[in-house]
C-alpha cells in the first residue's frame, strides 16, 4: 500500500513541482547576482585617463582599504584609522563614509595628493608610505569609496537574539499546553507544569522589561556630523556650558548653537590638535552651502512630558551635570540618566528649591505675596508643586 502510494501520479507531480521549485530558487538569484555584478561600472576619471571599473576592481580597492594586498606588508591600512563600523571610543581620525561623501565631488588630482602628498603634518606622517601607490590603485581606491558612498556607508544588522528567544518560549508553552490537553506524549504531567511554568516566568519577564524601557534610551551616543569634544571645549578649554546653549535658563529648551557661535572661536582656531582640519572644516562647509549642521539630540522625552530648562536652570539653580552627567569628561555625549518618570518625581522630592527672592517666580503675585507674608514656606510650595502630575502633564 505504501509502495503504491509513493508511486501514484499524484505524489510524483508533487515531487517534480519541489524539485523544479527549488532548482529555479537556487538558479535564479545566483543568475541575478553574478549578472548585476558583471554589468556593475564605475567610472573614474583622471587627467589623461578614464577609467571604467567592474567589480572585480571596487574588490581590488576594498582590499587596498582594508590593507590586504601583497605590496601593502609592513604599510599601515587606511581602516586602522578610518573606521568602516561605528565605534564606542571617539575616533579624531575621519570616517570612511566621511572621507567618501568628502571626495565625492572632487577630482581625481585631489585625491591623490590627499594620499600621497598631503599638506597637513598629521597627515603626511600617516600616508608616509602612500607615496608608491600606482594610479591605477588610487584609482580602485576611490571607486571603492565611490561605491560606498552610494550605498549609505556602513548598514548593520539587526540584533533579534532576544525576539527569537522570546518567540521561542512562546512555541515551548504552547507545545506543552497542547500535549498537556490535548496530544498527551509526554505521560507526566509534573513535566508540563514545569515547563509551563518557567516559560511562563520568562515571557513575562521579557514583557514587563520592554515595556518599562519602551520610550527611555539610557546610554544613548549617537555619532554627531561634526566630532564635536566636550571634554575638549568645556572640560579642557573651560568654556561655559551657557556660553553656547544661552537659552538654558529662560527658555524651554537649551538651544543648541549655531555656526556662527562656533565661528567666534574658529575663525582664529582652524586646526584641532587631535582632530586636524577635517572636522572643523564642516563649519565652514555648512555656511557656504547655506545649511544648518544636523546636529543629533541624545536626550528626548515623551510628548506628553513638559520640560522646561528655564524652571530647572533658571529657577532651580540646577547644573547642567544633575541631569546630563559629567558632560565636562565627555568626548561623545551620552544619556547618562533614564529619564524616567521615577527618576523625576525622586529628584523633585530630593531638592530644595529657594522660592524665596526668586525672581522667576515675581510673575506669579499670590504666590510671592503668600511667601513674603510668611502664610507658605518653601517647603509647602515645593511638596505642593514639585509632584503635582499637572506640572508636568497638562
Amino acid at each position: 500500500m505504501g509502495f503504491q502510494k509513493r508511486n501514484c501520479p499524484f505524489f510524483k507531480k508533487i515531487r517534480r513541482f519541489s524539485f523544479l521549485s527549488i532548482l529555479i530558487l537556487y538558479l535564479v538569484p545566483h543568475e541575478a547576482v553574478y549578472s548585476a555584478e558583471k554589468e556593475h561600472t564605475l567610472s573614474v576619471q583622471t587627467k589623461d585617463t578614464l577609467y571604467h571599473l567592474d567589480h572585480n576592481d571596487l574588490k581590488s580597492g576594498e582590499r587596498l582599504f582594508y590593507g590586504l594586498m601583497r605590496e601593502q606588508q609592513g604599510q599601515a591600512s587606511c581602516i586602522s584609522c578610518h573606521n568602516i563600523k561605528p565605534v564606542e571610543q571617539m575616533n579624531w581620525n575621519p570616517s570612511a563614509y566621511d572621507i567618501s561623501v568628502a571626495g565625492k565631488n572632487k577630482p581625481f588630482e585631489d585625491f591623490r595628493a590627499v594620499i600621497q602628498s598631503p599638506s597637513g603634518k598629521r597627515l603626511a606622517k600617516a600616508h608616509e608610505d602612500y607615496s608608491a601607490i600606482t594610479e591605477e590603485q588610487l584609482v580602485q581606491l576611490k571607486g571603492y569609496l565611490l561605491e560606498f558612498e552610494m550605498q549609505g556607508g556602513y548598514h548593520p544588522k539587526p540584533i533579534i537574539n532576544r525576539l527569537l528567544f522570546f518567540i521561542a518560549l512562546v512555541v515551548v508553552f504552547i507545545l506543552a499546553f497542547l500535549d498537556l490537553v490535548w496530544i498527551k506524549l509526554v505521560p507526566f504531567r509534573v513535566i508540563h507544569t514545569l515547563v509551563l511554568l518557567i516559560a511562563a516566568l520568562f515571557i513575562t519577564k521579557i514583557i514587563v522589561d520592554e515595556s518599562i524601557a519602551l520610550g527611555r534610551s539610557k546610554n544613548y551616543a549617537p555619532d554627531q556630523p561634526i566630532k564635536f569634544s566636550h571634554a575638549v571645549h568645556a572640560g579642557q578649554n573651560k568654556i561655559d556650558c551657557l556660553y553656547c546653549h544661552n537659552g538654558a535658563e529662560f527658555s524651554k529648551a537649551a538651544g543648541i548653537p549655531s555656526a556662527s557661535v562656533c565661528l567666534n572661536c574658529h575663525m582664529v582656531v582652524r586646526e584641532g590638535t587631535r582632530s586636524g582640519r577635517f572636522e572643523i572644516e564642516k563649519i565652514f562647509t555648512a555656511l557656504e552651502r547655506k545649511k544648518p549642521i544636523s546636529w543629533i539630540k541624545v536626550h528626548n522625552l515623551p510628548d506628553h512630558a513638559f520640560f522646561s530648562h528655564a524652571q530647572h536652570v533658571g529657577a532651580g539653580k540646577m547644573a547642567c551635570q544633575t541631569c546630563h552627567g559629567q558632560v565636562e569628561q565627555m568626548d561623545r555625549i551620552t544619556q547618562v540618566s533614564d529619564l524616567s518618570m521615577g527618576w523625576c518625581v525622586n529628584c523633585h522630592r530630593d531638592t530644595k528649591v529657594q522660592f524665596h527672592d526668586n525672581k522667576f517666580y515675581e510673575k506669579y503675585s499670590d504666590l510671592s505675596e503668600k511667601l513674603n507674608k510668611g502664610l507658605i514656606d518653601s517647603v509647602t510650595v515645593e511638596m505642593t508643586g514639585g509632584t503635582d502630575c499637572m506640572k508636568c502633564h497638562y
